[in-house]
C-alpha cells in the first residue's frame, strides 16, 4: 500500500475518533478550532453525523481505496511491464533487425564475392574464349594457308607437268625436226658432195682449160716481146725476169725488172714498152692469171 493511501486512512480514522470523543465527553462549543490535516474539520452537525459512521463503511472505504491503489499499481505495473515488454520487443526487433541487416550484409558480401567470382570466372571464360577464338582463327588461317599452299603446289605441279609435257612434246618435235634436218643435211651433204665432186671435176676441167689458155696467152705474150726484143751477142745465154701488169684489154700498165742480165733486162723492158698492148684472153679466169705475170726473157739466137 502506498504512503498516500495510509496517510488518508489514518487521517479519516483520527478524524472519526476525535469526533466520537468530542460528542460523548464534552458538550458542543459555540466555536471549534479548525484542524487542517489534508481536510477541513466538519461543522457540528456534520461532525455528529461523522461520529455515526459505521466502521464497516470505513473498512469498505479503505478497501475501495486499497483496491483503487492496487488497481492503479497493477495498471502502473502493467504499463511498466508493457513498456518493458515493448522495450524488450523493440530490443528484440533491433537485434533481429541487426541480425537481419548483418545477414543481409553477409549475403551482400557473399553476393559481391559470388559476383566477383562470377565476373572473374566470366572474365577468365572470356579470356579462354578469346584465346580459343584466336587459336581457332590462327588454325583457320593456317588451314587456309595450307590449302592455298596445297592449291599452289597442285597448280605448280600441274604447271610443271604441263611444262614437262610441253617440253617432252617440244623435245620430240625438236628430235623429229633434228632427225629431219639430219636426214635433210645428210641428203644435202650427199648432194653437196656429189655436186662438189661434179664441180671438182668441172673445175679440174676448167682449170685445165684455164691453164691451157694461160699457157697459150703466156706464149703469145712471150712471142710478142721476142718480136720487139733487140738482141746482141753479149746477151747470149743470158736472161732477165720481169713483172708485167696488164689492163683488161691487154694494155701494159706497168713493167719492171725482177733481176737478171742488165742488157737483157733493158732490152726486155724496151720490147714490152714498144708493144704497148699484149695479147690477153676475154675469159675472166684466164685474165685473172695474166693481169699480173712474171716472165723470164731469154734472147733467142
Amino acid at each position: 500500500m502506498s504512503s498516500s493511501l495510509i496517510k488518508s486512512v489514518l487521517l479519516h480514522l483520527a478524524l472519526g475518533g476525535f469526533l466520537y470523543a468530542s460528542a460523548n465527553i464534552h458538550p458542543p462549543k459555540p466555536k471549534v478550532m479548525e484542524v487542517t490535516l489534508n481536510a477541513a474539520i466538519p461543522e457540528p452537525e456534520k461532525a455528529v453525523s461523522a461520529v455515526t459512521i459505521d466502521q464497516k463503511q470505513v473498512e469498505q472505504k479503505i478497501a475501495e481505496l486499497k483496491k483503487k491503489e492496487d488497481d492503479k499499481k497493477r495498471a502502473e505495473d502493467k504499463r511498466i511491464r508493457d513498456l518493458e515488454r515493448r522495450a524488450t520487443d523493440a530490443r528484440k526487433q533491433r537485434e533481429a533487425e541487426a541480425r537481419r541487416i548483418k545477414k543481409l550484409e553477409q549475403q551482400r558480401r557473399a553476393k559481391e564475392k559470388e559476383t566477383a567470382q562470377a565476373q572473374a570466372q566470366a572474365k577468365k571464360a572470356r579470356e579462354i574464349e578469346q584465346r580459343e577464338r584466336a587459336k581457332a582463327k590462327q588454325a583457320e588461317k593456317q588451314k587456309q594457308e595450307a590449302e592455298n599452299a596445297a592449291k599452289a603446289a597442285a597448280d605448280k605441279r600441274k604447271a610443271e607437268e604441263a611444262a614437262l609435257k610441253k617440253a617432252e612434246q617440244e623435245r620430240k618435235k625438236r628430235a623429229e625436226e633434228a632427225e629431219r634436218k639430219r636426214q635433210q643435211a645428210l641428203q644435202e651433204q650427199m648432194l653437196q658432195e656429189q655436186l662438189a665432186k661434179e664441180q671438182a671435176a668441172r673445175n679440174k676441167i676448167r682449170q685445165q682449160q684455164v691453164v691451157s689458155e694461160v699457157d697459150k696467152f703466156r706464149a703469145l705474150i712471150m712471142a710478142r716481146i721476142q718480136q720487139n726484143l733487140l738482141i746482141d751477142e753479149k746477151m747470149k745465154n743470158q736472161q732477165c725476169r720481169i713483172n708485167i701488169r696488164l689492163g683488161f684489154n691487154g694494155l701494159v700498165t706497168q713493167v719492171k725488172s725482177l733481176g737478171g742480165d742488165k742488157l737483157v733486162c733493158e732490152a726486155a723492158l724496151r720490147a714490152v714498152r714498144m708493144a704497148d698492148t699484149l695479147p690477153v684472153s676475154k675469159d675472166k679466169d684466164v685474165f685473172e692469171q695474166l693481169k699480173n705475170i712474171n716472165i723470164t726473157i731469154a734472147p733467142e739466137f
